[in-house]
């Protein structure tokens, strides 16, 4: 049987208006424990993944542990995309039990989950299995997580594999949403973000915009 190709994207691609990303207590308490990932490139993934949601009007959810009492408050470079945006904030540890978070959720109404945060081994795996037990689709962006060890986040990274989520990057997340740099409309914002948070990458295209003008698109 011939297959024919077609210049079509695949399914199993995220776009800005498929899913509801789910950003779990990047906060202080969280992040003094974590080490299977270095402070500075958790601040930089996660401020990544914030910026791109926003710009491209991802549907987000932004929620804390214990805030007030404990925790600590959410990285700003979370935050501050979402400028006024209320925190849910929850007793439980999985992200999945608490009634207000699946209310929002809900009112969104998208089948696919994307989540990202700390730790990757309870607050991460306990929404993953139970999204998935619901039938939804789930993303988890891996360098945008982190747990007490190396070996607690690879563990839970193939406990939802296994479980049929699907693992991606921060970078990876926001190519995939910009995915041609024929659609100017977001070119810039891309660009930028990559240019702040985008390590190396980011240093190659200001230097390549810099040095020669260049340009993807």
């Amino acid at each position: 049987m011939t297959i024919t190709a077609t210049p079509t994207p695949g399914k199993l691609l995220l776009k800005p208006a498929d899913h509801t990303l789910v950003m779990i207590d990047f906060q202080s308490q969280m992040a003094f424990a974590t080490k299977s990932i270095d402070p500075v490139s958790l601040r930089n993934n996660a401020g990544l993944v914030a910026a791109a949601a926003a710009g491209f009007g991802v549907s987000t959810i932004l929620t804390t542990v214990a805030e007030k009492s404990f925790s600590g408050p959410m990285f700003e470079e979370v935050t501050a995309p979402f400028p006024g945006k209320a925190l849910l904030d929850r007793t439980s540890m999985n992200t999945w039990e608490d009634a207000a978070v699946i209310e929002e959720v809900n009112r969104i109404g998208k089948p696919r989950i994307v989540l990202a945060g700390l730790w990757t081994s309870v607050c991460i795996v306990g929404p993953a299995l139970s999204a998935l037990d619901q039938g939804f689709e789930v993303y988890v962006i891996a360098d945008a997580c982190g747990d007490v060890s190396d070996e607690a986040h690879e563990r839970a990274m193939q406990r939802m594999i296994q479980a049929g989520a699907r693992p991606i990057t921060a970078v990876q997340y926001l190519l995939e949403l910009q995915r041609d740099w024929a659609r100017g409309e977001t070119y810039d914002l891309t660009t930028g973000i990559a240019k702040k948070y985008g390590g190396a990458y980011g240093i190659g295209i200001t230097y390549a915009k810099t040095m020669f003008g260049a340009r993807e698109g």
